[in-house]
């Protein structure tokens, strides 16, 4: 049964509408997507250039995820009151004009405050963009689909290190936001001329209650979680009493939703056993992935010296390596279901991340770059099926509700894994006399030159070797997470999943992200 929104197509094929409404959804998602990792390694200029902490830039990454978090659970009911392109659009406004003014930040506060204006934006593209995608596709080319809208997952760990370093090196770092002016603009007209119109349906009330609980107990958790690598420890006030108060305002949501004909975040989607599973599956792939995955372009740039620009190059084998894997999981998982794809990709993983458990200061750099690819091509068999495992039984009246949820998900899950990756690292330079010196080495600044040019080689040499190792522990950590994501992934599906279509409802499952 295909939805009003998506006549039977003739053939599993994506056709030129579907691809036409795909391109404006990519350029959307690209945009969000490659700024996140473009920032993520302008992240010691801003240091530099607004003469602050490395701790208190970190929090341009982190009030962009609070924002995130904000906005996210009224994206569902907003597309239902509002409609999916209108919506859209307005997102692609506010991402636009926060760009722009954090380009023109003053100080590192108004840069701050300038990223949450962006991140209000970006919270709601790529939610979105999944929902007029699939509801243009069709039940039976969700994988196909979820193959198309993996592109931006590729390009952005590809060209987000690599283009964030070229601008900062030809230009300024203003560039890295005023790049999204141009793009922006391209993808609003695209939107106007491309994407459907859909019919919205304002019976439901807002939750507000919903809102007031769910929105504030995700960011003051996730700021709490956040707070960890700056203050150092789990047991401080700022952690505790933040994400505890967090805590309490989203147990309370749980109590609410429940007992609510139409919440903010539909949790009785939970009731679908294969959305429980792929929830469970996805949150631990992401905390050990996501996670570790910043921390690789900081190996390069910290044990082995590389500067942004190849450190960034030396992260491209990874999303070449799903490039090469995603389109054909993309195509399987329609036929055989989700599980034997998804159990072929994390011993991929697995086998990418144990090089990186093994890493020394003067680990071959081929090694490590096949280690990527590896790792890329088992990512190209994870991500998208388990996304297409979590949405494919839900019908198109969820599907808007259903996509805050996942997002929610992911940013949270995002979140504690890029809060744990970093503690750990913390801790383990910390207890390696040698290793914090030898950081403290790298970099251009004066104090770097000096302790650079006043250390013993030996010293400097025997430190490297001790960061490298902090780094190799660090990433043990990812290591055991992978493992315990195969417990719920062997209760995925392992053939191809059929809708089962309720009483009065035609609307074909459709995707979200």
């Amino acid at each position: 049964m295909t939805s009003p929104n998506a006549p039977a197509p003739a053939s599993d094929k994506l056709d030129g509408t579907v691809l036409k409404i795909a391109s404006v959804v990519v350029i959307g998602a690209i945009m969000s997507i490659l700024d996140v990792t473009v920032v993520s390694v302008a992240l010691p200029t801003f240091a530099e250039e607004f003469q602050t902490t490395y701790a208190t830039v970190a929090w341009t990454m982190t009030a962009y995820t609070l924002a995130l978090a904000t906005v996210i659970p009224v994206t569902g009911w907003a597309a239902d009151r509002f409609g999916t392109k209108r919506l859209y659009m307005t997102a692609l406004i506010l991402f636009v004009i926060g760009s722009v003014a954090c380009s023109l930040a003053w100080n590192i506060t108004s840069l701050i405050g300038f990223r949450v204006l962006q991140g209000l934006g970006g919270g709601m593209l790529m939610p979105l963009g999944m929902t007029i995608m699939t509801r243009a596709a069709g039940p039976e080319r969700i994988g196909r689909v979820m193959a198309v809208l993996g592109i931006p997952m590729l390009l952005g760990p590809i060209g987000g290190p690599i283009l964030g370093g070229w601008l900062i090196d030809v230009a300024s770092w203003h560039w890295i936001f005023l790049i999204n002016l141009p793009i922006g603009i391209i993808a609003l007209i695209a939107a106007v001329i491309l994407l459907p119109s859909d019919d919205p349906q304002p019976s439901q009330s807002f939750d507000f209650l919903g809102m007031l609980l769910l929105s504030p107990g995700l960011a003051l958790f996730l700021f709490g979680v956040s707070s960890i690598p700056e203050v150092g420890t789990v047991a401080s006030a700022r952690v505790l009493v933040t994400s505890g108060i967090g805590l309490v305002l989203i147990v309370a949501f749980v109590f609410h939703a429940l007992r609510k004909d139409h919440p903010l975040i539909d949790l009785r989607l939970f009731k679908n056993r294969q959305l429980t599973v792929a929830v469970i599956t996805t949150s631990l792939f992401i905390v050990a992935f996501m996670g570790a995955g910043l921390l690789f372009p900081s190996y390069f740039i910290q044990v082995t010296g590389s500067t942004t620009l190849a450190a960034g190059l030396l992260m491209a084998p990874q999303g070449f390596g799903a490039m090469l894997t995603m389109p054909v999981a993309g195509r399987l998982v329609d036929k055989i279901g989700p599980g034997k794809i998804v159990l072929t990709g994390l011993p991929l993983i697995l086998i990418g991340f144990g090089v990186f458990t093994q890493v020394a200061a003067d680990s071959p750099t081929w090694m490590l770059m096949a280690a990527l690819f590896v790792m890329g091509m088992g990512m190209g068999c994870t991500m998208m099926p388990l996304m297409t495992a979590a949405i494919v039984t839900l019908s198109n009246e969820q599907i808007a509700r259903g996509s805050s949820l996942m997002n929610i998900v992911q940013q949270t899950a995002g979140s504690i894994g890029t809060a744990v990756m970093s503690v750990v690292l913390t801790n383990q330079i910390l207890n390696h006399e040698g290793a914090g010196l030898a950081a403290a080495s790298r970099g251009s600044s004066p104090e770097a030159t000096m302790i650079a040019e006043q250390t013993p080689p030996e010293v400097l040499s025997y430190g490297f070797s001790q960061l490298a190792d902090s780094f190799g522990n660090t990433f043990v950590v990812a290591t055991v997470l992978i493992v315990l994501t195969f417990i719920p992934a062997f209760f995925l599906p392992r053939s191809k999943t059929t809708r089962v279509v309720a009483e009065g409802d035609s609307a074909a499952p459709v995707m979200m992200h």
